[in-house]
């Protein structure tokens, strides 16, 4: 893949009625701001839009990304957030994680015979 290249073609295509931003790596909170100039700081949810009774009647999101886009939806000003390309597939959407402070490692069970 060339530098600068995207595995998301779609990313910077903006829809007719919804307004689309890419997340940043570990965003989980909307980073719209409002007229005020304050964050929206709604959590950001996966959304499943070929369920979506109001999304069907508009169906510009299917139309222009196909079935099965992996779309998260700002639960508060329904933004729409499309995946970090720089960011690993499967990795949970809550983020990482830590490793235990304790430092404890838990031997694995024998096996009787």
């Amino acid at each position: 893949m060339a530098a600068g290249e995207t595995t998301i073609p779609h990313a910077l295509q903006q829809l007719p009625n919804h307004k689309v931003k890419i997340k940043k790596p570990g965003q989980r909170a909307c980073n719209e701001k409002n007229e005020k100039g304050k964050f929206c700081g709604g959590h950001l949810k996966r959304w499943f839009y070929m369920t979506d009774a109001l999304e069907q009647e508009c169906g510009c999101i299917a139309k222009a990304w196909g079935p099965d886009a992996e779309v998260y939806r700002c639960e508060i000003c329904k933004t729409l957030y499309l995946p970090n390309p720089e960011t690993e597939r499967g990795v949970n959407v809550a983020g990482e994680g830590q490793l235990s402070i304790f430092g404890l490692t838990i031997p694995a069970k024998e096996e009787k015979k």
